[in-house]
């Protein structure tokens, strides 16, 4: 860790092992806050890569990896295990679970929940805002809910308030408007509903892509 090249408040605690690479920004306090009023917790075994900036009040768990030019916001939650990829984006407020990805570009906005085990790919946006220029806005927030084990292709919009159920696989540049149900594959703008993930196989065999049922790490 190069100290000397590193902004770090007062109140962060950061876990053995845990590298720091220097243009490095922890425990930023948010609006209202004064410097080291919120504590900023980051687990073992961990990597920041440059330019990752993390607000106070966040909670990170063991062998987190950031990108570069990675910002993650207050009040939120991460699990072991989980990485967010380059130039995405955590805002506050939002819980994420046990061996998440977030590639490049990821938009995670606030009140989102990630489940266990899902895998959100580059440039995959979470939106929040039903009504993005009311004077409302704030008041009618509905975060995105992903369940655990489900996979968000690259390009993919969700918008607010939906629900990707357990093992479900969004295409690439499908734009969701409403509820999946667990194991379902959506394409398509507006997305829709195609077949069941259990039923996928690989093109060039025929064998399927998920041959036993717990693979889609559904409940």
């Amino acid at each position: 860790m190069q100290s000397d090249s590193i902004e770090m408040y007062p109140n962060v605690f950061l876990g053995e092992g845990t590298v720091v690479d220097p243009f490095v920004i922890l425990g930023k306090p948010p609006k209202g806050s004064e410097a080291g009023e919120l504590p900023l917790r980051i687990g073992n075994g961990g990597a920041l890569r440059s330019h990752t900036v993390v607000y106070a009040g966040a909670t990170i768990g063991d062998r987190f990896q950031s990108g570069h030019h990675v910002l993650i916001r207050e009040g939120t939650s991460i699990g072991d295990d989980c990485s967010v990829g380059s130039n995405s984006v955590v805002e506050f407020n939002v819980h994420i679970g046990n061996r998440v990805r977030l590639h490049s570009n990821v938009f995670v906005p606030e009140h989102c929940i990630l489940g266990d085990g899902c895998w959100i790919g580059p440039n995959a946006v979470l939106t929040n805002a039903r009504y993005p220029a009311s004077p409302r806005a704030k008041e009618t927030l509905e975060g995105v809910k992903i369940e655990r084990g489900a996979v968000v292709g690259a390009n993919a919009t969700i918008l607010p308030g939906v629900v990707i159920g357990a093992g479900s696989l969004i295409g690439a540049g499908a734009v969701v408007t409403r509820n999946v149900l667990p194991g379902s594959v959506v394409v398509g703008n507006p997305g829709r509903v195609v077949r069941r993930v259990r039923n996928l196989g690989h093109e060039d065999t025929g064998e399927p892509i998920y041959p036993r049922e717990k693979e889609l790490r559904t409940p």
